[in-house]
């Protein structure tokens, strides 16, 4: 009997995905586990691999397909000695999917509705229509002054009469052309909106789409509240170049490196904050799980270092490398990304002073860092110039009240200014 080939659950939110790549044709041989489709869920694009063999009797779902629920059927197997004629009046268990048998043509994916062009619209009033398009002060102008709008060629957008068209023409004058500037016209893949913008359009994939979601959830849902500290970072960035001139080149430890393992050291000296909100209860996490935020050309991910509390720098820098390079490249396996107790965002790099990041649920804590920068500052009767660095910590008021976030700041404060301390 023909097998289905169903559309997989790739991560536990997963509802629906979107069918990226066939790796097998109808009629190729399938053996099990070998990879047979490319699946792209709200996070990565990951590979799905046969769970029986035989033969691909038909695709159902086309490559390049959005939106495939979880469980529908994709495609069916053949088993050994079954042909074509096995799948006659098979039923798929898909509501709007014909039995395989069926030839029928596949259906082409509706394209979407484009704004029109200016290349598509006329840039005379003469053309195609003998409406003529102006502006309400136009209009009036030229009824003050007697003139027919039919004889003047507009220049504003889609050949749109306005003001400067009609103030210096007589009534009863031969069609003129404005001095204005002549609105710019589209190029093949622009189109243009109903103010005579221009613009192009990057369809937003399934990642961006959860994301903006996700997020759009948290604000709205999460109370956010924000505390906002400085930190002098002259022994971090001291130790920093120690151990790289020591490394020869083996490693080379970021800024973000100490602060990550200074988050994962401060969460268990002060566990109050290593919590999530449930509506049953606030859960406590017993290692320090640091999500951190990646951007990628798909949109922003948050692999995770577990047990960051147990990991040193070295180790730390590492795994931070491998799997940031893996995000963007969107191999990332589902319990890379999923979970964590806590997430870190670092725009120093960008020169960004100070931000307030967006809480990445279902965590309490989400830490922002702004860029380092020298200032003077007061240290007994003397002025002194130090490396200052901007921590923003984000906070679910839900499950962390503010004395818990400020306490917190205060032990990652010590951290970041005593890196020495997160050797003990």
């Amino acid at each position: 009997m023909p097998i289905k080939v169903l559309m997989p659950a790739l991560s536990p939110t997963m509802t629906e995905g979107n069918l990226a790549k066939w790796h097998k044709s109808e009629g190729d041989s399938v053996e099990s586990g070998e990879v047979i489709a490319e699946i792209e869920t709200d996070k990565a694009t990951m590979e799905v691999e046969a769970v029986d063999e035989g033969t691909m009797g038909k695709i159902l779902i086309q490559a390049g397909t959005e939106g495939v629920k979880v469980n529908e059927t994709i495609a069916v197997l053949l088993e050994d000695g079954e042909s074509d004629a096995d799948l006659d009046g098979f039923d798929t268990g898909n509501d709007n999917q014909p039995a395989a048998v069926k030839e029928e043509p596949k259906a082409e994916k509706p394209e979407t509705k484009q704004a029109p062009t200016m290349n598509a619209q006329p840039t005379t009033q003469a053309q195609n229509s003998t409406r003529v398009f102006a502006s309400p002060l136009a209009r009036r102008i030229a009824n003050g002054k007697g003139i027919d709008l039919a004889t003047i060629q507009g220049s504003g957008p889609k050949g749109r009469i306005v003001k400067a068209d009609v103030e210096g023409a007589k009534s009863g004058a031969a069609p003129t052309v404005s001095s204005a500037v002549a609105a710019p016209q589209p190029t093949a893949d622009q189109k243009v909106n109903e103010f005579g913008m221009i613009y192009t359009e990057t369809p937003n994939n399934n990642i961006k789409k959860i994301t903006a979601q996700r997020l759009q959830e948290s604000k709205q849902e999460v109370p956010h509240f924000y505390l906002t500290i400085e930190t002098r970072i002259d022994e971090l960035m001291r130790t920093r170049k120690i151990m790289n001139e020591q490394a020869n080149g083996d490693y080379k430890l970021s800024v973000n490196d100490f602060i990550l393992k200074a988050c994962a050291n401060a969460l268990q000296a002060y566990p109050a904050a290593n919590v999530s909100w449930n509506e049953d209860a606030v859960r406590q996490y017993v290692h320090s799980d640091i999500s951190v935020a990646v951007s990628t050309p798909n949109g922003l991910i948050t692999p995770i270092v577990k047990q960051a509390e147990n990991k040193g720098l070295r180790e730390i820098s590492a795994e931070v490398k491998d799997l940031a390079g893996r995000a963007r490249e969107g191999k990332l396996k589902p319990e890379e990304f999923q979970g964590g107790t806590f997430s870190l965002s670092n725009l120093g790099m960008y020169g960004i002073k100070e931000f307030g990041a967006i809480i990445n649920p279902p965590q309490a804590c989400i830490l922002a860092v702004g860029a380092g920068e020298k200032k003077p500052y007061v240290d007994g009767n003397d002025v002194k110039i130090g490396m200052f660095m901007t921590c923003t910590l984000s906070v679910d008021h839900r499950a962390v009240d503010g004395a818990v976030g400020a306490e917190f700041l205060q032990v990652l404060k010590t951290y970041i200014e005593n890196p020495a301390a997160m050797l003990l």
